[in-house]
């Protein structure tokens, strides 16, 4: 019995997390949508796709959303769709890596912008950031030694002041500029809040 509950606390924290790490991403983005005004090939390059997404097709009635096999995709082919989708409102889950296409059924709707190739990622991958090189600390050259001087001239030579380009000096503040927090802190975020629920929830189940 142990073991059954074990199992099941197990499984809706599997549940659990997969449901934070998920997104829920609209086909154009916020100032686009699925129609022949939107550039949703410009749109596709700058958005990234993984297992868990949801893909949300908002669109008028004069349009639907139909999967298509890689070779109607290239033709714009609608007579043999893999799916059709009607409503105005889809949300397609992204539940496998790999390719899918899209395209519009209406007719000539195609050939005027509206299909799309998603590539989904086997797991989400936080943007690569570069990191940030601090530049070496200003350090004087201290004065060299003179031997003694013969009678009869000065003691020591004057120091002279050392030069630095102003490319290498450090900022004024001494810390390097601070990048704003992405999305992957906010999933990090989310996996966290999930992970103390499913444990909440082992607890409750081993009582």
């Amino acid at each position: 019995m142990a073991v059954l509950r074990t199992l099941v606390c197990l499984a809706a924290t599997t549940m659990l997390i997969q449901l934070a790490m998920a997104a829920n991403i609209t086909v154009g983005g916020a100032n686009g949508g699925w129609d022949s005004s939107t550039d949703l090939q410009t749109w596709v390059a700058s958005q990234k796709f993984s297992v868990g997404d949801n893909l949300i097709f908002q669109y008028t009635p004069n349009h639907d959303v139909l999967e298509v096999t890689k070779a109607d995709y290239d033709s714009c082919q609608t007579s043999n769709p893999i799916q059709t989708y009607t409503g105005g409102n889809t949300a397609i889950p992204l539940s496998a890596p790999g390719k899918r296409y899209f395209i519009c059924g209406t007719l000539g709707h195609c050939q005027q912008g509206m299909q799309i190739e998603i590539d989904t990622l086997a797991t989400a991958t936080p943007p690569a950031t570069s990191p940030s090189t601090s530049p070496p600390p200003k350090t004087s050259p201290s004065p060299a030694e003179s031997p003694e001087s013969a009678p009869g001239t000065p003691s020591s030579s004057p120091d002279v002041p050392s030069t630095q380009s102003p490319g290498n000096s450090p900022p004024a503040s001494g810390l390097s500029p601070t990048s704003p927090p992405s999305s992957a802190n906010r999933n990090s975020f989310q996996t966290c809040l999930t992970l103390v629920f499913g444990l909440m929830l082992m607890v409750l189940f081993a009582l």
